[in-house]
């Protein structure tokens, strides 16, 4: 699990509020049998603000080639391997481990940030994130969301933009 500060911020929200970036803070109550934790996120946050749950992204880590990478979804769809590979110029994606990823990030599985990770991995936004004016990951733990403009979040974590989603419909 990342470790809070004394200040008790995660290592999410220290590194934007270190680097300067503008960002709110969104808690809502976590359900531990939550079946879908960023479903659940988009479904809290959007009773509370009244939000579009296209808005809501999860970050998923995957091995790319053999090395971890971060990809970042609407919550409401999936994480196209074949794109992100493709995204990164590497032939070959799988989802990565979950004690891999918690390992390499320093976070908890559904509440994994990409922001404030223990180390930097090439990371890719899907482009409809750039839709809107801001957006929501996860801020570092499950429960607490954090909203940024997205050039902002593909700032901070030195990311990409592809069209790395699709729908869960599509199979």
């Amino acid at each position: 699990m990342a470790k809070k500060s004394a200040s008790g911020g995660t290592p999410a929200t220290l590194a934007l509020t270190g680097a300067g970036i503008e960002h709110r803070l969104h808690a809502y109550e976590h359900d531990a049998r939550a079946a879908s934790f960023g479903l659940e996120a988009a479904e809290a946050l959007g009773l509370a603000l009244d939000l579009d749950p296209a808005r809501v992204f999860k970050t998923l880590m995957a091995s790319v080639d053999g090395r971890l990478a971060v990809g970042i979804v609407p919550v409401s769809g999936r994480l196209d391997l074949k794109a992100l590979a493709r995204a990164l110029g590497a032939s070959r994606a799988t989802m990565a481990e979950v004690e891999a990823a918690e390992r390499a990030t320093g976070y908890v599985a559904g509440g994994i940030s990409p922001v404030g990770q223990k180390k930097a991995h090439p990371t890719v936004l899907d482009a409809s994130a750039l839709m809107h004016p801001t957006v929501f990951v996860s801020a570092g733990r499950r429960g607490l969301d954090v909203e940024l403009a997205p050039a902002d979040l593909v700032a901070i974590t030195g990311a990409i933009t592809a069209e790395i989603g699709r729908s869960r419909d599509v199979r």
